[in-house]
Formats: C-alpha cells, structure tokens, sequence
C-alpha cells in the first residue's frame, strides 16, 4: 500500500532522485526551516500508518504495531547557507544542488521508506530534525531530547548522515581548548626588557605538531585521532613587544577516551611548555559514540547488504543516541567529502543502496529475532 504523494513501492534511482531534487528546491538553511517541514508534515500526515508529532521545527512520524523492536531512522531537515547553488540540476544518474549530499537524499530515502513500508517487521520511527548545521545547542534533536524524549525510545538508531551508502560506526569526540600564554611588554627596540608571548607560541606548535597520534581500534573499527590549532591571536602595536597570545586547539578523539580523559591528555601534552601564569579554558566538548555494531539489528544490516564498515572521524548526531543509551551508526548515500562544497551531489545508485538497504531491515529480510525481554 501506498501513501498518497508518496513514491511507489519498489522505489527506484528515479523516484528517489526527483524526490531529492523537490526537497532541495525547498529552501532550508538552519533557522529557516518552517517551509521543508511544512511539506514533509503533510506528506506523512496523510500516511494511515504514521502517527506523527511535531516540536517547533522537528517532526516525528512513528509506527505503533507492538513489535518487540524499533528501529530509529533520522535526519536533519537544515542546510549551510546557499553558494550559488539553491535549485536542483539534474546530471545523468546525479541530482546536485545545496544539500544534495548533506543530506536531503538521506531525507528522500527516509520520507520514500515511510510513505511505502505500511507493515515493518519492527516498528519504526522517522525523525526529521532542525538545525544540526549551528551551534549544538540550538539541535533540534537536542530539542527533542528535553521536550520529548519518549519519542526517541529505539533499539537501535541509524542516522542518515552522508557516508556513500557505507557504514562509518560510532563518531569521535571533539574537544576545542583555548590556550593563553603570557608575557611581558615592552618596546621593540628594546626587547630584551620583555618577553614577548607570540614568541613563545613557536614551542607549543611544535609540541602539537610533533603529537604522533593515536588510532585505537573499538570492535574492529580504527579511530584516528587528530589535534590540531586552528586559531592564532595576539599581538599589541607594531612597536610593542606582545605580553599575551592565544591559541585555539581542536582535538578530536576516540569514543574509547571520555572527554575528561582527553582534556587530561592535551593538557599533559602542554604541561612541559605551559608556565603558572598560562591557562587552558574549555571552550567547547562534545562525546563521541562507540560503534554500537555488536547489537543484532546492526549487524543485519552490514551482513545481509555486504556493506563496507569503516570508523567515522567526524562527530555526528549518533553520540546524542549514545548517550541515551541507544546503540546508532551512520547510513547514507551522499558523499561526505562532497558536504557544503558548491558542487555537491548524490547519486541514484548510492540512493537505491541505502534505500534497498533500510528496507530489507525494515521488512524483514534478515532481521534477527527481539531478544527476551
């Protein structure tokens, strides 16, 4: 059974490819989303199976037939601000336009599987969330997550972030620090009645730039840990000896360490150039998720498609459900190198992929069966 507006069962590249054109000619840059979800609302509002919720800019369709699984499928409704790039341009077997690839042909595939699969062999929850793309504080799943948690209740969750119809398990952490390193002014004629701070930046960066690294390896999936300074500030006058200069350090690490852990590691890292006077300030953390592929429904997924698993380096949304306890993965067809690039697009055999993919899960080809409760 079909919804109405709904794309056919047995969705192919082209279905899949127009609806990922009709939703990137929908404007839906963050905080301006109300347009997206108006049409995404009343597509599903008009599917009898779906039950369907709306907080502010996020919409919740779920089934409710008393499987003894769920399984979470979620997306971001938002886009970077537009370059040049806001109408869909069909290319043989591509769709490019603002989106296409992060991630509005995850977003067909989802409202593709949710108008045509009527009778999931577990059931299923569609959440289409705002503004991922700003500040973590502004997520519209954070959003959820203290209005209506209940709604995120799964087995398991798999968010359609762009990974090239692969797997990517798990996220890193991101941890951002500030570093203040201090000196003494003085004129430039007269340096040596100073000390001058930016100076004393040369030590550090090479401290960072000399870390070897770290690639821990969490049930067969290898992290690569990275840190890096990404910010550079300081300086008084052009005769003045500078008494202060900052540095802005990204470090991201493995879902094996807590953020604790990682801030105790970078400044350990320091310690050996750092000073009393010098501080290290927190400007920003976020957890990462472990790969969460041991749970039954997730191995499913990789085994019966053949899917290739790599680590994800980047962090994503799947630490939100980690820490509600939710084991999640990364699945979708756009290509994440491609992801706020100009030319950004996806592709119909990447979308068939997922698609197909998350419909064998959910109409049971290989779904292993509930665990006892």
């Amino acid at each position: 059974m079909d919804a109405p507006g709904g794309p056919p069962a047995g969705t192919g590249a082209e279905e899949l490819l127009a609806l990922t054109a009709e939703l990137i000619d929908i404007p839906s840059p963050s905080r301006d989303e109300t347009a997206i979800v108006a049409h995404i609302e009343t597509r599903l509002r008009a599917v009898p199976w779906l039950g369907v919720d709306r907080v502010g800019d996020n919409l919740v369709a779920r089934t409710d037939l008393g499987r003894a699984q769920r399984v979470l499928l979620a997306g971001h409704t938002d886009t970077v601000p537009a370059n040049g790039n806001e109408r869909a341009v069909r290319e043989g077997d591509r769709v490019a336009g603002l989106g296409a690839s992060d991630m509005k042909g995850g977003l067909a595939v989802m409202l593709a599987l949710a108008t045509t699969v009527d009778a999931p062999v577990v059931d299923v929850t569609y959440v289409f969330y705002a503004r991922e793309e700003i500040a973590a504080a502004e997520s519209g799943l954070l959003e959820l997550a203290t209005a209506r948690a209940d709604l995120l209740a799964a087995d398991v969750a798999i968010l359609g972030e762009p990974t090239g119809a692969s797997i990517e398990a798990g996220c890193q952490g991101t941890l951002r620090l500030e570093v203040e390193l201090v000196g003494e002014r003085a004129h430039t004629a007269r340096p040596w009645m100073g000390r001058n701070a930016v100076h004393r930046l040369g030590r550090l960066l090479a401290v960072v730039d000399a870390w070897p690294g770290r690639e821990p390896e969490i049930d067969g999936c290898t992290y690569r840990e990275a840190l890096q300074a990404v910010l550079v500030a300081g300086g008084v006058a052009a005769n003045v000896v500078p008494d202060r200069a900052t540095v802005t350090l990204n470090h991201r690490f493995a879902p094996d360490r807590t953020p604790e852990q990682a801030e105790t590691f970078v400044r350990e890292l320091l310690a050996p150039v750092l000073e009393p006077d010098d501080t290290v300030r927190v400007v920003d953390v976020a957890a990462g998720a472990p790969p969460g592929l041991t749970h039954p429904l997730l191995q499913s997924l990789v085994e019966d498609n053949g899917l290739a698993v790599s680590a994800k380096y980047g962090w994503t949304d799947v630490a939100r459900f980690a820490a509600l306890g939710v084991p999640s993965t990364n699945f979708g067809p756009g290509d994440s190198a491609l992801a706020h690039t100009a030319g950004e697009w996806v592709d119909g055999p990447a979308l068939v992929r997922v698609h197909d993919a998350l419909r064998r899960l959910l109409t049971g080809a290989g779904v292993p069966p509930a665990p006892r409760r």
